[in-house]
């Protein structure tokens, strides 16, 4: 069976459309309150002559220990990414999720899994 017109509802004769303009009114102003993004200067694709320059990076034998917790030797030829990774950030350097996501064991005591 198909509705009727009549049997339809109507939002304009149910007096519900006032509150539809003014919940929706109201919804958008925090975005408007919002304290804009900040814009890298007039020129974005340029880089800012003061932005700080890494000019040396020393991975050191604790740093490589470290992006290698949990990782068994012999180290996987996919791996090899570190020897070249600099100071470029990286997430395979930092702790991820906690168990049982924690394949690497970086929350686990110790640091194995």
């Amino acid at each position: 069976m198909c509705p009727t017109d009549q049997a339809r509802f109507n939002v304009s004769q149910s007096g519900l459309a006032p509150w539809i303009c003014i919940a929706l009114t109201l919804w958008g102003l925090p975005a408007l309150a919002a304290e804009p993004y900040p814009v890298s200067g007039l020129v974005p694709y340029e880089r800012p002559k003061d932005a700080p320059v890494i000019r040396a990076f020393d991975a050191t034998p604790d740093w490589r220990k470290k992006a290698l917790t949990g990782v068994a030797e012999p180290y996987p030829a996919g791996l090899d990414f570190l020897n070249s990774q600099g100071a470029w950030y990286t997430p395979f350097t930092r702790p991820g999720m906690t168990s049982p996501y924690d394949l690497r064991g970086w929350h686990a005591k110790g640091g194995r899994p």
